[in-house]
């Protein structure tokens, strides 16, 4: 907010009994927010009782197996549950988060994640669900000011980690952490999730569950067949939480060319690794990243219309594409004399030999004390058990669509067939009560409804299409319900006094 003279400019506003008076000055022209958080804070407050936020509790109460029935769980307080629980609370729903992680460490950024900064620009809004108090630039100018932001290039990837844990403290969700599903089981009419927590383990019953699981969110990292057999003390992969001090004087590989592979070098690298050898398997590395190209608000909100034919070209065209590493991870890598870019090097075969692992490509032969795959993630039930009474039923995406030749892509094939409001679909002659209660907001969701499940750019808009479904599914199955309310409600607006009749 700047003005063109240094006068006084004050906003107030009224919350039941709370009064909040916010005060922009000289520092608002330097884009400085006096009182840094506190003050942004109190805007954030003007600006949700200025829209009237959160809706009153409209879903009639409910239990299930003697306990009461929530309205919607969400498993993962990531950004994509964060943001689905916050637009849930918006529209009147009560939402609960469940998260395995410790407070404060939900998601990848503060764990498994090693990129010094994210590859988003740093204008995009990502969860502020249109509010623009709740953008990360809006909490970074608070605290450092308007030339501190013209000045910062990419965000650091611990920046938005606090960022996104403010965001859970001023929206006052209700997150239970140390809480990880083992079971789900869906009913007719609601559905059952068994957990275990630090006070024992608990049941929860919801009228509706969503996923918000993440990239592994329906499986797990996918780890190539010349892996098998290999012992887990040999290898990790990018994904999984490890110490990269134990890598300090060892030979390193790393399969894979793309974000997490760069930064899993250049981490291996910083720790003290003697020599870092890239695994291409690409005779050179991707440079445009198409899926940047398909970030349009016409790729947002009209992907979901497309044709099946469409949906399945855009989406193997940009698998087939690959995106390319941030240049920055790039040059984190390169900087380093000891590390080697082999490229049109397909990993053949890893064999153990002599205390070490053998790995023969199809340009030479590597010996390494370790060897990480940065080879992305995959859609396996199996590796999950809370889903195993859901995955043999739910329809997926090679059951609706046969593709042309040379169009044959595994990730598209085993993603899950979601309905409009990222629900589940039962295979056919597959009788799943309560299947479509379960709704997937994680990165399978991508084929059914774009890039709208995960990533920073259109995770708002995922989370609202995701609420307003459920809103309008909430409503309709419990329409006797409110037919009686509305019947019942008689809060008069005239009073008889109005009026002398004739």
């Amino acid at each position: 907010m700047a003005y063109s003279d240094n006068s006084m400019h004050r906003a107030g506003y009224a919350d039941g009994n709370l009064t909040v008076q916010v005060d922009w000055g000289e520092e608002a022209e330097a884009g400085v927010r006096p009182g840094g958080l506190a003050a942004l804070e109190q805007r954030l407050a003007q600006d949700l009782a200025w829209l009237d936020l959160p809706a009153k509790r409209w879903v009639p109460a409910g239990r299930a197996g003697g306990e009461c029935l929530q309205d919607v769980v969400i498993i993962g307080a990531g950004m994509a549950g964060l943001a689905a629980g916050t637009c849930m609370k918006h529209l009147g729903m009560q939402a609960v988060l469940l998260d395995a992680a410790p407070e404060g460490f939900e998601g990848p950024w503060a764990t498994t994640a090693r990129m010094e900064t994210l590859r988003s620009p740093k204008q995009l809004t990502g969860p502020a669900l249109g509010l623009p108090a709740l953008t990360f630039r809006a909490w970074y100018e608070a605290q450092f000011g308007l030339d501190a932001w013209d000045a910062l290039d990419k965000i650091p990837r611990l920046q938005w980690m606090e960022y996104l844990r403010w965001y859970r403290r001023v929206m006052d969700l209700d997150i239970r952490n140390r809480h990880r599903v083992v079971r789900i089981q869906p009913r007719a009419d609601h559905v059952r999730i068994e957990f275990e927590a630090p006070a024992g383990p608990g049941v929860l019953h919801a009228r509706r569950l969503v996923l918000a699981t993440g990239r592994a969110g329906l499986g797990g990292p996918y780890i190539p067949d010349f892996m098998e057999n290999i012992p887990r003390r040999y290898w990790a992969h990018s994904s999984d939480t490890m110490d990269y001090d134990t890598l300090r004087g060892l030979r390193v590989g790393v399969v894979g060319a793309g974000a997490s592979a760069m930064d899993s070098a250049s981490t291996a690298l910083e720790a003290g690794a003697a020599h870092v050898d890239m695994l291409i398997r690409r005779s050179d590395i991707p440079r445009v990243n198409k899926g940047k190209g398909a970030g349009s608000a016409g790729f947002t909100h009209g992907y979901q219309q497309l044709p099946d034919a469409w949906k399945w070209r855009i989406r193997h065209y940009i698998n087939r594409s690959q995106v390319p590493p941030p240049r920055g991870s790039m040059l984190r890598v390169s900087r380093h004399e000891n590390v080697s870019f082999n490229l049109a090097s397909p990993v053949v075969r890893v064999a153990e030999h002599e205390g070490r692992l053998r790995v023969d490509t199809a340009s030479k032969t590597f010996d390494f004390d370790f060897l990480i795959l940065s080879t992305g993630f995959m859609v396996d039930w199996e590796t999950r058990p809370e889903y195993a009474e859901i995955a043999p039923h739910v329809r997926t995406w090679i059951e609706r669509y046969t593709p042309g030749a040379g169009e044959e892509d595994q990730e598209l094939a085993t993603s899950p067939d979601l309905g409009p409001s990222f629900e589940f679909q039962a295979k056919a002659g597959h009788d799943v009560p309560g299947l479509s209660r379960i709704h997937c907001l994680c990165y399978p969701a991508a084929m059914s409804h774009g890039t709208v499940s995960g990533d920073i750019p259109a995770i708002s808009d995922g989370a609202e299409r995701l609420a307003k479904g459920i809103a309008a599914l909430l409503f309709v199955e419990n329409i006797d319900t409110h037919f009686d309310q509305l019947e019942k409600y008689d809060e008069p607006e005239v009073f008889g006094d109005e009026w002398t009749p004739a």
